[in-house]
């Protein structure tokens, strides 16, 4: 099989097609798989998309923002300054290169999450059984499938039934019978029962299949054949602000065209009337915030990558920061999944594990092994955790586990089901069963319940995971379930014990400083979930336990959960975590939900962050989350919650820097309108031009990189909804930051007028004996803006917190950025092809020394600003207190 054109008929007679494929019972060798893989290539569907990088820039080029900057290009190429139209027009083709750029590094940056979520697989290969990643599997290789697997690749079942999840290639809700078989006439492909899709999802049942096809030549390669380009959905977060970046352009319109008209009216120049119109577009329009704000959020996803959080939607990260409750599972997320069997209990005696070689026990320990699908390998046994802990478990009661004879001896297996709480399987002479003890002892008339339950309930106490194990004999094998799990007769219990994570009780106790609350929603027993609840610090003070979930109704859970409580819902199904995700957001909470089983999914597509686990959990569930942990550690989502704070407080600190610097440079404009022209205008455009896109655009960028605040975890989250440009954060920039700017640049623009003897309405121009002065003046306003965003940029590193306390050297990316935009203004000053370009002129050492303490000036009000704020808050906390 060499030709990857002429596959085989995958519905031709088995013997047939294994022959085509060159696919044998034990799979293929290693060495052959390689060769196939130079063959066909990796199993990947490769993206097909119908824009290109040209189509992408001209969309820059038109953007509502860009379009504005053109409209200034055109007024200034009627007023008869054709070079400052070519400027803009420059300025407008480098921004959206910029721009188009930084979002494709962001969508790169999603796409390449990849690397850390291998979709892997399980096949044989040189007769074993092995885990590789999917894009590794050839045709001819022969694939294991389970509960919760995705299909990798199209293929024939050759052994084993399964129930396959088929909606995302035809559309059906109800998963399909798939299984082993002869093919059937006159049956399209898709619907053919011994045929298995790539990308598919195996809801139940167990089966082996020979691969056929991989990657573009799958039923799933030849539909994405189809598909030309994809949206990129812009966040929430990227919405608002362009909402916001409208609103200042059309403010920046209308009073343009309002000055324009009245500036015309009182006889000033059309020429200067049309600069003054030109200045403030481009002072208004805020050119980079938008890739900025994409570039944040893009470097927040990579950050929480790093830390375990692989999160699949830029948008997510946003949402993070304002998450109120979290939903988690107990095992293997709060505590180590690393389950030991820690006690014994029989209706004959008990055995604790300080016990060595407990006796008595033979039974129980050989149904215990029996009712598993563990196997072993090089490294030891593998599978669940629980299942593994029984299989050794069995072993320090003197009964070591034959797996080999285990298989051999079993006829059925019924898989464990969230709704019933069991598993069973039959062999050739007794049906075993393990389950939950409430589950189980329904189905075992004979036992004295009183005292199971008594028992069960001193294990629970300390903490133990605690399973019935009940067996019956059986001639045969039973039609169905119903018919197997019944009529038992009850063994004993065991009693598992999963120590919690060390980490987790850290992370509970930031939660709870951060405001927010932690339920515990989980299968287990009521009393085990709850002490080890305790254990880690959840439900301090008020813990509520909810022995059984399934039966609380709806008007009883909203009840519950509007208390000021922390809640452990105990026996819950899949379907209950689907309820109380629904309840909370009803109640306006921001709900993060884990999961990791097949039947999570739901429950994690209605929470506002859905959390599956990377290392236990099912593809189904990854493919249903928002955020994948690649550790499943309950740790990791308080560290994601706090990145997402951190973008969040990030973004707004940009923001307030990039809108505090558009008052010192409407302002120049401003008073030339408003003197009617006796007072010069006191900067250029194309030096607002060097500001905005040569100046002020590392110190933002830089400023999306900040670390977090001091006590980012000891505040409420934002509210949900709540915009994220606020009236503080204008007042902040608008009413404080950018006047004292504006005041301290037009301070020192008049000063170096004024010293030079100059009187207004005075002319400076090209050939006026002010010209100079003015060249120095106009330069000083511009060095002094510059002066003022260094100040700025340390102000907004913190909201309220003193800079000494977040550390004045805290963020080297910003140190850097402050380093390359003064280098950059020496250079437009002080050499002759940039003092051309933009106008300027050297300063004296007086202007200079004037223009080092602005820095200290901008920052050193805002301090003072953010002292007085603490200091009012702390009285405010005091008199609370004191009431």
């Amino acid at each position: 099989m060499t030709d990857p054109s002429s596959a085989p008929d995958p519905r031709e007679p088995l013997p047939a097609l294994r022959r085509d494929l060159g696919a044998g019972t034990r799979g293929l060798s290693s060495r052959e798989a390689g060769r196939r893989l130079t063959v066909y290539g990796p199993n990947e569907v490769r993206r097909r998309q119908g824009h290109t990088l040209i189509d992408d820039l001209a969309g820059q080029l038109v953007h509502p923002l860009a379009l504005l900057l053109w409209a200034a290009a055109v007024l200034a190429y009627v007023a008869g300054t054709p070079a400052l139209a070519v400027a803009i027009a420059a300025v407008i083709v480098v921004n959206a290169v910029f721009a188009l750029l930084q979002e494709r590094q962001a969508e790169r940056a999603v796409e390449a999450l990849s690397r850390y979520l291998p979709e892997q697989t399980r096949l044989i290969r040189d007769g074993r059984e092995r885990t590789v990643e999917a894009r590794l599997i050839v045709p001819g290789d022969l694939v294991v499938l389970d509960e919760g697997d995705k299909v990798p690749a199209d293929a024939r079942l050759v052994e084993g039934a399964v129930e396959m999840d088929m909606s995302m290639l035809t559309g059906e809700s109800v998963p399909v019978d798939r299984a082993a078989g002869p093919s059937r006439a006159d049956t399209p492909v898709l619907r053919e029962h011994n045929l298995v899709f790539s990308g598919t999802t195996c809801v139940g049942g167990q089966a082996r299949a020979v691969v056929f096809a991989t990657g573009d030549h799958t039923e799933l390669g030849r539909i994405a054949a189809l598909s030309h380009h994809a949206v990129r959905e812009r966040s929430p977060l990227e919405l608002q602000v362009k909402r916001v970046a409208w609103l200042i352009a059309a403010i920046a319109v209308c009073v343009g065209s309002v000055f324009l008209l009245v500036g015309v009216g009182a006889g000033m120049p059309v020429a200067a009337a049309l600069t003054f119109a030109i200045g403030l577009l481009v002072a208004n329009v805020p050119e980079g915030l938008l890739p900025t704000i994409t570039l944040a959020l893009a470097a927040g996803v990579r950050s929480l990558a790093r830390r375990g959080a692989v999160v699949k939607r830029l948008s997510a990260v946003e949402t993070l920061g304002a998450t109120t409750v979290i939903c988690t599972d107990k095992t293997g997320t709060l505590t180590q999944n690393r389950m030991r069997l820690q006690a014994v209990w029989t209706p004959a005696g008990s055995a604790d594990r300080s016990a060595e070689h407990p006796s008595g026990f033979e039974e129980l320990a050989d149904a215990m092994a029996e009712c598993t699908t563990v196997t072993r390998d090089a490294t030891g046994f593998t599978g669940d955790p629980t299942e593994v802990a029984l299989v050794e478990g069995a072993a320090w009661l003197d009964r070591p586990a034959d797996l080999a004879a285990r298989d051999e001896r079993r006829r059925a297996l019924f898989r464990f089901d969230p709704s019933l709480r069991l598993m069973s399987v039959v062999t050739d002479t007794a049906v075993y069963l393990k389950g939950a003890p409430e589950a189980v002892l329904p189905r075992a008339p004979g036992c004295d319940r009183d005292r199971v339950l008594a028992a069960v309930a001193a294990m629970a106490e300390r903490g133990l995971r605690v399973l019935a194990v009940a067996t019956r004999p059986v001639d045969g094998v039973p039609a169905r379930r119903e018919e197997a799990e019944r009529d038992l007769r009850l063994l004993g219990l065991v009693g598992l014990y999963d120590p919690p994570r060390p980490q987790v009780a850290e992370a509970v106790r930031r939660c709870h400083a951060a405001g927010l609350r932690v339920h515990i929603v989980t299968g287990d027993n009521g009393v085990t979930a709850a002490q080890v609840a305790r254990a880690v610090g959840i439900g301090s003070p008020r813990m509520h336990v909810v022995a059984q979930s399934e039966g609380v109704r709806d008007h009883e859970l909203d009840e519950l959960l509007t208390r000021n409580q922390e809640i452990v819902f105990a026996r819950a199904s899949p379907e209950t975590k689907l309820r109380i995700a629904d309840a909370l957001r009803a109640h306006g909470q921001v709900v993060a939900m884990t999961g990791d089983g097949v039947n999570d999914a739901p429950a994690l597509h209605r929470a506002d962050i859905g959390v599956a686990m990377g290392l236990s959990g099912t593809d189904v569930a990854r493919e249903a989350a928002t955020m994948v942990l690649t550790d499943d550690d309950f740790a990791t989502i308080v560290a994601a919650i706090e990145s997402g704070r951190q973008v969040y407080d990030n973004v707004r600190k940009f923001i307030v820097y990039i809108f505090t610097h558009a008052i010192p440079e409407i302002t120049p404009f401003v008073v030339f309108a408003l003197s009617g022209g006796t007072v010069p205008l006191a900067i250029g455009v194309l030096q607002i031009l060097a500001i905005d896109l040569g100046t002020d655009t590392l110190p933002a960028l830089a400023l999306g990189r900040e670390p977090a605040e001091p006590g980012i975890m000891a505040r409420p989250p934002h509210r949900k909804g709540e915009g994220v440009i606020t009236g503080a954060m204008l007042a902040r920039a608008w009413a404080f930051l950018g006047p004292l700017s504006a005041v301290l640049v037009m301070g020192v623009f008049f000063y170096v007028l004024l010293r030079a003897g100059w009187r207004p309405g005075e002319r400076t121009g090209v050939h006026s004996p002010l010209h100079h002065a003015y060249l120095q003046a106009s330069t000083a306003t511009f060095a002094g803006i510059v002066m003022c965003q260094v100040g700025t940029a340390f102000a907004v590193r913190t909201e309220r917190t003193s800079l000494r306390r977040a550390g004045v050297f805290g963020n080297r990316l910003l140190l850097w950025a402050i380093a390359f935009e003064l280098t950059f203004t020496a250079l437009l000053v002080y050499t002759p092809p940039a003092q051309h370009i933009f106008v300027t002129a050297p300063l004296p050492l007086d202007v200079l020394g004037l223009l080092a303490v602005f820095p200290f000036i901008t920052w050193g009000a805002d301090e003072l600003r953010r002292w007085l704020l603490r200091r009012s808050h702390a009285e405010a906390q005091g008199r609370n207190g004191r009431e």
